[in-house]
């Protein structure tokens, strides 16, 4: 083929499900295009269903002006093919990046917040793509990621119908309200874009299964493992926006893309400038500065990691002192060395009255020969000298604290 309506063709980009893309020079305006085909079938019935499906997307399409979004110039028909001519881009498919691997955290976040941009200004004028993908995702080299192929976008108002147990768009992404025909709105492409997310920072599908219906039960029932316990190089934040996008219940996701795309924002800023981990202890209050939606799951409870506490020692049995021990009579004896008797016999006649048991004879004054007896096994006035200062200090501390334990034995 060289020529499709006024285009010539310079050569072919890719084929799809539901025709072929070609690389073509527009004469008229002198620029570079991409040309998407569609075959017309046999069938006249699924004829003019199909081209009724490529005329809507060119109408939704072709109203967008957006720099998230691939410009939509032209359409026509030429013999058995009705065609779309919309911009030219010189980058390469999201799909193509991937190949099976994660990629950078910083550049996932930045792809994924400009597709929530360009969703969320076709989402104000009424149109879902239905069909958010790798494929579908152009990324230019240091410039903007945009949205291609509404080929299955639907006006809400729409009354095209598709044909009975087809499923339009692919089931690898799409929402479980899609895949059990439930009726839709602009939150199964913020699905899309969970599912998407995942696959860029994990490098791996959120969901999986050997076939089509294993693949569904996983999308309907399954929650997949957070994104960080994948990849512990990703912000924990991502980890809320995340569940949150892939939510089973339409209303637990994020109200519309631009709020996805904050938060989105909120990650990659976080990534960017990260945060010390707080100490054991740490008021948990400050580990979050992120004002993020609660994720509400389906019949589930959300799960919470409760904040570190500070670790004690364990002090070990505790010991009595025995009741046999007498504590005046050992403080009266470390006195004697110190010559500060009279203090602690004051002292230790009264602590002998608040024992159990003690009785005034206990608190009796000091004789003669009591004072004989103690003054005869003290040491010489110049041995107590040089320490009595000190001592005396001492004793009254020590006989302080043995009051204090066995006031509590």
């Amino acid at each position: 083929m060289e020529r499709l309506g006024r285009y010539q063709i310079l050569g072919e980009i890719g084929r799809g499900a539901m025709g072929v893309v070609y690389k073509a020079a527009d004469p008229m305006l002198n620029r570079t295009v991409a040309i998407k085909t569609i075959s017309m079938t046999a069938d006249p019935e699924e004829r003019a269903d199909y081209e009724k499906r490529f005329y809507q997307e060119a109408k939704a399409a072709g109203g967008l002006s957006h720099p998230n979004i691939v410009t939509i110039y032209d359409i026509g028909h030429a013999g058995e093919l009705v065609y779309m001519a919309m911009e030219y881009i010189g980058g390469v498919e999201l799909r193509t990046l991937l190949a099976g691997e994660r990629l950078d955290p910083g550049v996932a976040l930045d792809i994924a917040a400009q597709v929530a941009d360009g969703l969320a200004y076709a989402h104000s004028r009424g149109i879902i793509h239905r069909d958010i993908k790798p494929a579908n995702i152009m990324v230019v080299r240091e410039g903007p990621a945009k949205i291609m192929d509404f080929g299955i976008a639907r006006m809400r108002q729409s009354d095209v119908k598709t044909q009975t147990g087809f499923l339009l768009g692919s089931p690898k992404y799409m929402a479980p309200e899609q895949l059990l025909g439930k009726p839709i709105d602009h939150r199964c492409d913020l699905f899309a874009l969970g599912v998407l997310l995942y696959e860029m920072a994990v490098g791996a599908s959120p969901f999986s299964g050997a076939d089509i219906t294993q693949l569904m039960y996983q999308i309907v029932n399954a929650a997949p493992p957070p994104p960080t316990v994948v990849n512990p190089r990703l912000p924990p934040l991502l980890d809320r926006v995340v569940a949150r996008a892939l939510a089973k219940d339409p209303d637990a996701r994020y109200r519309d893309a631009r709020e996805l795309a904050a938060d989105l924002r909120a990650c990659r800023a976080a990534l960017a400038h990260p945060t010390a981990p707080p100490a054991p202890g740490a008021d948990e209050d400050a580990t979050d500065t992120l004002a993020l939606q609660p994720v509400v799951a389906d019949d589930a409870a959300e799960t919470q990691t409760l904040p570190l506490q500070a670790v004690r020692p364990d002090p070990g049995p505790r010991l009595r002192i025995s009741q046999r021990f007498d504590s005046a009579e050992a403080t009266r004896r470390l006195a004697t060395l110190t010559g500060s008797e009279q203090v602690v016999d004051a002292f230790a006649k009264t602590m002998r009255l608040l024992r159990p048991g003690g009785t005034a004879q206990d608190a009796r004054p000091e004789t003669a020969v009591d004072t004989t007896r103690r003054r005869a096994a003290a040491p010489p006035a110049r041995e107590r000298g040089a320490r009595g200062t000190l001592a005396l200090v001492a004793s009254v501390i020590i006989a302080a604290a043995i009051a204090v334990f066995i006031a509590l034995a």
